[in-house]
């Protein structure tokens, strides 16, 4: 079938060559615009941009050669197919050598000149979708989990490990720390990289529409119901289901996504159960433990989800990175400026605190990208919120002694302060440090903590 979007322009200074062409072509489908002569056409293709360009070679006045030339270097994407005289083989080859797709000798069908102006219509779609592949591919290959600081550096470790297995992955952190990215990544490192990757936002799905999204439904099954459709569950055979979101589960799905992790099969809405081959990674900002504590979220599903739990820290957990992210990102969205940042800038950065995380940083690279006065980006062109961080008015709340201290006394000291005023309680001290609870047990192990320790002397930290 012809493309039909967009417009022809057929430049001849036959007249009854040009209708000839117009009336096959417009029976063919296609819509026609008409030139006399080559002046003319190159002005109409400068004010209509048409899809496709046919014109003669030999014209009096600019010529076809001449006219190719001007379109292509007005336009070096344009797609042109000449038409040449009997026997004038030269002349065609000289055309082609100049960029034009195509050529028509004369005399020639209506079918033969369908076919040509079809085939190169179907080679400059081919062409558009063969950039906006690169361009996605050019994006992905971007869109890496970037940082060299010790915490990223163990998180690395843990994905190239966890990558091999087939068990699920719960991967836990902050809004904007980069789930998705740390589950691309296992999903590309891993034996299942040939298969599907389906993410779900399980956040942004209405939920009465959440349980069809996952696992499908057939026809009839419900009103409105009126075809087939695949669940993501379905949609991911043979590769990786990520759940976004997944604290945001309505307590009836949890049930069902309890089944499918145990079972491995799905029921449609309104089908029968049938098997599927998936390997599930989830991920969430809230504390689950907390919200089972709660009544919110099912114990054995967070089980089943959690068989590997990944934490992601949070961008003010991890300064030394700030330099690297902040220049990827300025490099990505500078196009062909050479931005970067001073270091009075980058030193405003690092004492921020990231409440948004990467995604915070790299919404202001894109701004600055926009707004830089020069290739250097300066303090002053920072957020007010970002120069004000850390003046006066900031609530202190560790006191060190004039001597000196150690960081991993401080920290040892915080994690006994909020286990004490949580009771020993390790969920809910846990949420007081604003950390995950399998990093504060892990914490309290290297520390050896037990409830009979005290605070030692030497430092304050103000609890109220």
């Amino acid at each position: 079938m012809p493309e039909r979007g967009g417009t022809i322009l057929v430049v001849d200074d036959d007249a009854g060559l040009r209708r000839v062409i117009q009336h096959n072509l417009e029976e063919a489908g296609y819509n026609v615009m008409l030139a006399e002569d080559g002046e003319t056409g190159f002005r109409l293709f400068q004010q209509t941009h048409p899809r496709l360009v046919l014109t003669d070679v030999r014209m009096g006045g600019l010529g076809g050669l001449e006219l190719l030339t001007r379109i292509k270097a007005y336009s070096p994407d344009a797609l042109v197919v000449v038409v040449t005289a009997f026997g004038s083989l030269e002349e065609a080859v000289k055309a082609i050598r100049l960029g034009a797709y195509d050529y028509l000798g004369k005399p020639f069908s209506r079918e033969q000149l369908v076919l040509a102006v079809s085939k190169a219509l179907a080679f400059q779609g081919l062409t558009r979708e063969n950039r906006k592949l690169k361009a996605a591919l050019s994006s992905r290959k971007h869109r890496v989990l970037l940082g060299d600081s010790p915490q990223m550096q163990a998180v690395h470790n843990l994905i190239r490990r966890m990558a091999t297995a087939e068990a699920p992955v719960l991967i836990l952190g902050e809004s904007g720390t980069g789930k998705e990215l740390v589950a691309r990544q296992l999903h590309r490192q891993g034996a299942r990289r040939k298969g599907p990757f389906v993410v779900v936002n399980c956040a942004a799905i209405p939920e009465k529409l959440l349980e069809s999204e996952l696992f499908g439904h057939l026809r009839g099954a419900f009103p409105g119901a009126a075809r087939n459709h695949r669940g993501k569950f379905d949609q991911a055979d043979g590769g990786t289901l990520f759940l976004d979101e997944v604290g945001e589960l309505p307590a009836e799905l949890q049930s069902k996504l309890l089944h499918v992790l145990r079972e491995n099969e799905i029921t449609p809405v309104g089908g029968k159960a049938h098997r599927i081959n998936v390997r599930v990674i989830s991920a969430t900002n809230r504390n689950l433990e907390t919200e089972i504590s709660c009544g919110r979220f099912c114990r054995n599903l967070y089980s089943r989800l959690a068989v590997l739990p990944l934490s992601l820290p949070p961008l003010r957990d991890r300064e030394e990175d700030i330099p690297l992210l902040a220049q990827h990102f300025l490099d990505r969205y500078s196009g062909d400026r050479n931005l970067s940042l001073s270091r009075e800038a980058l030193s405003a950065l690092q004492c921020y605190p990231w409440p948004g995380n990467v995604r915070e940083l790299e919404n202001l690279m894109e701004r600055l990208a926009i707004l830089a006065r020069a290739d250097l980006v300066e303090r002053d062109e920072l957020p007010l919120k970002i120069l004000t961080c850390g003046m006066s008015g900031a609530r202190r709340v560790v006191h060190l002694p004039p001597d000196g201290y150690s960081l991993e006394e401080i920290e040892k000291q915080a994690i006994l302060q909020a286990l004490a005023l949580c009771s020993w309680n390790r969920t809910r001290a846990a949420e007081f440090l604003r950390i995950s609870s399998p990093l504060l047990t892990s914490r309290i192990e290297k520390y050896d903590l037990v409830p009979e320790q005290r605070e030692a002397a030497g430092i304050s930290l103000e609890s109220s």
